[in-house]
Parts: structure tokens; C-alpha cells; sequence
């Protein structure tokens, strides 16, 4: 009786651990914001603002690998530096973003760097574009693959 509970009570525990929600490793990490701040509102101000500018990098990069343009929606974009290029209160700046461009139904395509120059005008300038990282597409999206990017 005693070792029939036990089992049972471990039987439980297993199930229980393993069907926990836990965070897969493929899934990539973003800072989600649990409030709404000033800050925050500039952010995705400044994302509305870039938005067209980014995706215009992004489809220029994938258009010799893909046969329908990646788009990069502002939440799949993380600042990951920021400066003034003329000093304090100058008014060209540069900005650096990781993006993670996808086709479909947020079908993750990979992972870039793209550095801009903004300026007064607005201005805005690609300098730099990196890509960091490709992703296989499901075999129900490889009919878009003009060949595998670098």
C-alpha cells in the first residue's frame, strides 16, 4: 500500500515537473515590459519612425535569398546601443538594432545588426547592416528559398 502511494506520488511529481511551462531554447529572449513608461512611449515612437527604414534594409538584404520580403515588426526590434556623433545636445546621432525578420505567420528568418545615422530632418542613413545569424524555414515555407543566406 505504502509503495503503491509512493509510486504514485512520484508518477505525479514527473508529470507535473514536465509539463511545466518552461522556456525553449530556440525561443528567442525579449524584454517585454510589464507597464507602460514615458521612456517606453519614445521607444516605440522612434520604432514607428525607423520601421519603414529597417524593413527597406532587411528586404534589400534577403531579396537574393528570398523569394518573399522579410518584414520586422517594431516588438522584433531590441536597441542595443545608442550615441551622439557631435556632442552633447548635437543632433546627429546613431543608433544600433538587433532585429529578427520573419515571412508568414512570424516565421523567424534570422537575426541582424543594422546601424543608422539620424539627423534633423529627419534624416535617416543605414551605415552598417550585419546579419548574424540564418534560420531554416519549416518545408512548407521552402518553396520561397532562392538560396540558403550566408
Amino acid at each position: 500500500m505504502i509503495l503503491s502511494r509512493l509510486f504514485i506520488v512520484i508518477v505525479v511529481s514527473a508529470a507535473l515537473s514536465l509539463s511545466s511551462p518552461t522556456r525553449l531554447l530556440s525561443e528567442p529572449v525579449h524584454n517585454k515590459p510589464l507597464s507602460d513608461s514615458g521612456e517606453l512611449r519614445v521607444q516605440d515612437m522612434l520604432m514607428n519612425v525607423l520601421t519603414p527604414h529597417i524593413n527597406a534594409a532587411v528586404q534589400d538584404y534577403y531579396r537574393q535569398f528570398l523569394l518573399e520580403p522579410p518584414l520586422v515588426y517594431p516588438y522584433f526590434v531590441h536597441i542595443t546601443g545608442s550615441e551622439r556623433l557631435n556632442g552633447f545636445r548635437g543632433f546627429r546621432l546613431s543608433i544600433t538594432l538587433d532585429v529578427t525578420p520573419v515571412v508568414g505567420p512570424h516565421i523567424s528568418v534570422g537575426e541582424d545588426r543594422l546601424t543608422f545615422e539620424i539627423s534633423a530632418g529627419p534624416e535617416v542613413k543605414l551605415v552598417h547592416y550585419t546579419h548574424l545569424k540564418s534560420y531554416p524555414l519549416p518545408p512548407h515555407w521552402q518553396y520561397i528559398v532562392k538560396k540558403p543566406a550566408r
